[in-house]
């Protein structure tokens, strides 16, 4: 087993410095190489060696995802997923040249993400602000959810802001996935919150320091952002679809309706390829059908 700890360590490492993966991303891949290896223990009664990993076969790894299948229940998403970090932790462990089995995996039915409407977004912030503890958190929270909105801003990248960005101009530099920078344009709507949250928060932005404060001064999480949405919309009547990730897929949206290009939104949002950015022409699609089964009288 020693051998394929040493292994996962170092696959570990590779994805989160070489590669620059998200810690959710590495959390993932590990724990996938991790199961993977108990698995092969537990079938062969002794350690996995860098050997064992390099002469699995498409039975060893669909034996594997069977009894993944059945001891936890995976969907045809989880297995996907599961099986995508396999073929990569195989490739990492057989170096230049491995011989990865091929599998076929499951078809997945890619969803389509649905916007807010734009009054609903500001009836969601409204009421978020409105019901803050204190009037400063209230401007935090009001600021952070038209920043998402109003720049696409993934909640990650909008909690790792830091003071260096100030003062703020018309265009805000973002931090992504796997470290890539974008410039998004800052709407004065978006500037103006910014600054009101920034005139009543009792601790100064700093250069370095997260330009969104907790109650005691330090980062804010994400998962307040994402409680206090929970029970807005609850008390709005809105959709469980409601969450901080649909106000970016709204902004998305809601542009490529005005006219946007793909290829302008594909660098706005900070997609790798194109290929995601085009889930929102489905978008488009989907609401223009809810719209004619809502109106049309035939429909």
């Amino acid at each position: 087993m020693a051998a394929a700890q040493s292994l996962i360590e170092d696959w570990r490492n590779y994805l989160a410095q070489d590669r620059r993966r998200s810690i959710h991303t590495v959390r993932a891949y590990v724990a996938t190489a991790e199961r993977l290896v108990g698995f092969l223990q537990g079938h062969q009664g002794g350690s996995v060696s860098r050997n064992d990993l390099v002469r699995l076969t498409t039975a060893d790894i669909r034996s594997f995802l069977s009894e993944r299948r059945m001891a936890d229940d995976i969907g045809n998403l989880s297995t996907a997923r599961e099986l995508s970090a396999i073929r990569g932790f195989l490739r990492f462990v057989g170096g230049e040249g491995a011989n990865v089995p091929s599998i076929k995996g499951p078809r997945v039915k890619r969803g389509v993400p649905r916007p807010v409407a734009p009054d609903d977004v500001i009836a969601l912030a409204q009421d978020i602000a409105e019901s803050a503890r204190d009037g400063w958190i209230g401007a935090r929270d009001w600021a952070v959810l038209l920043l998402l909105y109003g720049a696409g801003l993934r909640i990650g990248e909008a909690m790792a802001l830091t003071g260096d960005v100030l003062p703020l101009q018309e265009t805000l530099r973002v931090t992504g996935k796997r470290n890539k920078t974008r410039i998004v344009p800052l709407l004065p709507q978006v500037r103006d919150a910014i600054d009101a949250y920034l005139a009543v928060c009792p601790f100064p932005a700093m250069p370095g320091e997260p330009l969104f404060k907790g109650t005691r001064g330090g980062p804010l999480s994400p998962s307040l952002i994402r409680r206090a949405v929970q029970g807005a919309r609850g008390r709005l009547g809105l959709s469980e679809r409601a969450t901080p990730h649909a106000l970016r897929h709204s902004f998305a949206t809601h542009l490529l309706g005005r006219g946007a290009d793909l290829r302008s939104l594909q660098e706005l949002l900070g997609h790798a390829s194109l290929s995601s950015t085009q889930v929102y022409t489905e978008v488009n699609a989907a609401y223009l059908l809810d719209v004619y089964r809502n109106a049309h009288p035939r429909a």
